[in-house]
């Protein structure tokens, strides 16, 4: 069965794009290019993915820690801090 009817893409390749890792629309995408016309396939290419052979799933059933996520370096300014960087710049005629 069509997944994508604008490039020809079946349900078997979105599969075989899943088993060789593609893990994401964007990923199939690249593979293939379903989905990067109108679109209207994404959500089956989805439905697909969910069923697919996903690295990332094995890994979780294998119980491989989860991984890392990194945090923010740096806290964003509060908006009075960036007001006030905003008011020395234009007093300072720095745009």
């Amino acid at each position: 069965m069509y997944v994508c009817s604008c490039f020809g893409i079946t349900e078997q390749q979105v599969r075989e794009h899943a088993d060789t890792g593609a893990c994401t629309p964007r990923q199939i995408a690249s593979a293939c290019k379903a989905g990067t016309d109108c679109g209207g396939c994404v959500r089956r290419i989805q439905s697909l993915l969910g069923r697919g052979d996903c690295p990332r799933r094995e890994l979780i059933d294998s119980g491989a820690p989860e991984p890392l996520v990194a945090e923010a370096a740096v806290a964003p300014a509060a908006l009075s801090e960036a007001a006030a960087l905003s008011e020395a710049a234009a007093l300072s005629g720095v745009a």
